[in-house]
């Protein structure tokens, strides 16, 4: 009998209702046929991809992940929805392959090298994506690459386009309209140039998170929802209309009383002015937490009340103020439970919470709640 052992008492608890929410949020801003490709890159942004897939999969038409790996997790948890593999790279298209995933082809390398294969194993009609660059400057082919990619996919029959995109540079910024704006024309200039020689409709899409509250009208065919998903939107406003998915906890290990004079922590950052109460917690930064959240920069709750992190943060673990916190060891500790909470530790940071998401380590214990 196999015991599944986790010694890690940090968990990352997974809000299914926050994450229904919100993806009903950005459902309510579309039209009722606008496809919806749920983004699970990146572990479901620091959570665990496989459960948010699980929970997602009959509430989307899409997912999307950034690598091969990725969506080869997804199919070995018997998720059947369509996955768009955002990065595919050439020794791992066997793989896609074989478990039925759809890579997104984004210069000629990787398209002929999809052909070739796909030409070797006699595939037929496979699904596949095609991007273009429209000024994020990243990934995709350049519009006057048109004509050459057409020419290629006219000589080769064992591919399907399924769908053609482009990702917006700066849709959260409102000062960009005019750029964005252009990329939108291009994508549609390019999409009804390629529809021309391509003998069937593809998918477009175009909109990120963003997107879909700036610029609903370039909804196409289908948005991507990434970051909204789990509770962030482009603005205070917007995250205000979602819920926070991500509550990670821990608990107080130790608890200390530090004499005046004494130090806490590696090279002493912390001296004691007066006698001070310190809670030891099972968390530091191989978890996600950055060192520039401690000497009192950054803080977690206990009790419902603030406790300064001091000294700086350790591998694997923090030590905080906790002096006028009536708390004892075993005591729960929230790292974050909130959009605020986590937009305060990427404020400190000197990051957004995109990095503080993800950075979640893996292991980390995740749950999701529904």
């Amino acid at each position: 009998m196999s015991i599944e052992i986790n010694n890690h008492v940090t968990v990352l608890e997974i809000d299914g209702n926050a994450l229904l929410h919100n993806l009903n949020y950005f459902k309510q801003k579309l039209h009722p046929k606008t496809k919806i490709l749920a983004v699970v890159k990146a572990f479901g942004y620091g959570s665990d991809g496989v459960q948010i897939g699980k929970f997602l999969e009959n509430k989307v038409d899409y997912f999307a992940v950034a690598y091969a790996n990725e969506g080869i997790a997804l199919r070995e948890a018997d998720i059947k929805t369509p996955i768009l593999v955002l990065h595919p790279q050439t020794p791992n298209l066997q793989s896609i392959i074989d478990y039925k995933l759809e890579p997104n082809l984004y210069n000629f390398k990787i398209l002929t090298a999809f052909i070739k294969l796909a030409n070797e194993i006699s595939l037929k009609k496979y699904p596949v994506h095609i991007k273009f660059n429209t000024g994020l400057n990243r990934l995709g082919f350049c519009d006057k690459d048109i004509p050459e990619i057409i020419s290629i996919l006219k000589e080769t029959t064992p591919l399907k386009v399924q769908s053609l995109f482009s990702h917006l540079a700066a849709s959260e910024d409102l000062e960009e309209q005019g750029f964005t704006s252009n990329q939108i024309n291009n994508f549609t200039n390019i999409a009804a140039q390629f529809k021309k020689h391509l003998g069937h409709e593809p998918i477009l899409h175009l909109l990120n998170t963003s997107g879909v509250v700036n610029y609903t009208k370039a909804q196409f065919d289908m948005v991507r929802v990434g970051i909204g998903l789990y509770g962030f939107g482009n603005d205070d406003k917007e995250t205000a209309q979602l819920k926070n998915t991500h509550n990670l906890t821990s608990i107080i290990s130790q608890i200390h009383l530090i004499e005046v004079g004494e130090t806490v922590g590696y090279n002493r950052a912390f001296t004691a002015k007066k006698i001070t109460k310190t809670a030891t917690i099972p968390v530091g930064h191989a978890d996600g937490l950055s060192r520039k959240l401690g000497n009192k920069k950054g803080y977690l709750r206990i009790n419902n009340q603030k406790a300064a992190i001091i000294g700086n943060v350790c591998m694997d673990m923090i030590m905080v103020d906790i002096t006028e916190i009536d708390c004892k060891e075993g005591d729960e500790v929230i790292i974050f439970n909130t959009q605020e909470m986590i937009q305060n530790i990427s404020n400190t940071s000197e990051t957004i919470p995109y990095e503080t998401l993800t950075a979640i380590s893996q292991r980390v214990k995740k749950i999701l709640k529904e």
